[in-house]
């Protein structure tokens, strides 16, 4: 027997929130992803008081919610991370980093959720100069602001750290006492080395300069139909230096989607011969 619920929430509603979130972030949902929605969408119609989708997303569309476009984008965000993720990554990252003349060192990691990545990309550069202040300034940005605000803070619970080495914990975090006891914080020297800025990856502009040494793009373009990971891909060529690898998830391949992309190692990509001759131009 099917549990009633709070809110009736038909097929077209969901229609409508798909065709909402592609305009908005660029977020091709799956015909699976209904209960997912109404789950996370039904919290906001209580938050905003109101009690029908279909009044929610009328008042959305025509911008008597204020800003309430930010939380809708924020809920059907996905935010799956952790420390030192996909670690592979990192000893590529660190061989790269060690090689590199021109400072500063740029990095950009382009989904930074809660901060474990920027902060996992700030110890590795940190490990290979063997100092908390390396010359290298990361920008990390996301689409969700709750989840910067996360990142920025940097205090995560004990169990986020656990698969840690124990010189990493001791190098990089400091440990709750009394009311923050069962919490860790990053140095602060660590959080100074990254900047982060609130960046819809589908906006017309970006608040990000570059050239870049290194990008990281992972996970991110999953959630994208080819034709929009074809034009982000696009963008981010110019903005990488000569020299400059880009990193990707485990399940994302970037090669049938960008000419100017070749495989370096798993899951790393660079620039192929012409796309090198002409980056270093920020876009």
């Amino acid at each position: 027997m099917d549990t009633v619920k709070e809110f009736n929430f038909t097929h077209h509603d969901f229609e409508r929130v798909r065709s909402m979130i592609y305009k908005r972030a660029g977020i091709a949902l799956a015909d699976s992803k209904q209960e997912m929605v109404y789950s996370r969408l039904a919290r906001r119609l209580r938050a905003t008081g109101i009690n029908s989708f279909q009044k929610y997303l009328d008042d959305l569309e025509n911008g008597r919610l204020g800003d309430e476009w930010e939380s809708f984008t924020n809920a059907l965000t996905t935010n799956l991370t952790s420390f030192f993720r996909e670690a592979h990554h990192f000893p590529v990252l660190a061989e790269h980093v060690k090689h590199l003349h021109e400072r500063p060192i740029q990095i950009w990691c382009s989904a930074s959720s809660t901060g474990e990545e920027p902060y996992s990309i700030a110890m590795t550069v940190c490990e290979v100069f063997n100092t908390l202040h390396p010359p290298c300034q990361i920008i990390a940005t996301d689409i969700d602001t709750n989840v910067l605000n996360t990142a920025a803070n940097g205090v995560y619970t004990m169990d986020r750290i656990e698969k840690m080495a124990p010189e990493r914990v001791r190098k990089f975090f400091l440990k709750g006492k009394g009311e923050q006891e069962g919490l860790v914080r990053v140095r602060p020297e660590l959080r100074s080395l990254i900047t982060f800025k609130q960046l819809n990856l589908l906006a017309d502009s970006w608040p990000v300069q570059g050239p870049f040494d290194a990008i990281f793009c992972r996970n991110v373009m999953i959630y994208f139909d080819k034709g929009t990971q074809r034009k982000i891909l696009s963008r981010f060529v110019p903005l990488m230096k000569p020299h400059a690898l880009l990193f990707a998830g485990h399940s994302e391949n970037f090669l049938y989607v960008s000419d100017a992309l070749r495989l370096r190692g798993k899951t790393v990509y660079e620039l192929d011969e012409h796309a090198r001759a002409h980056a270093g131009r920020s876009a």
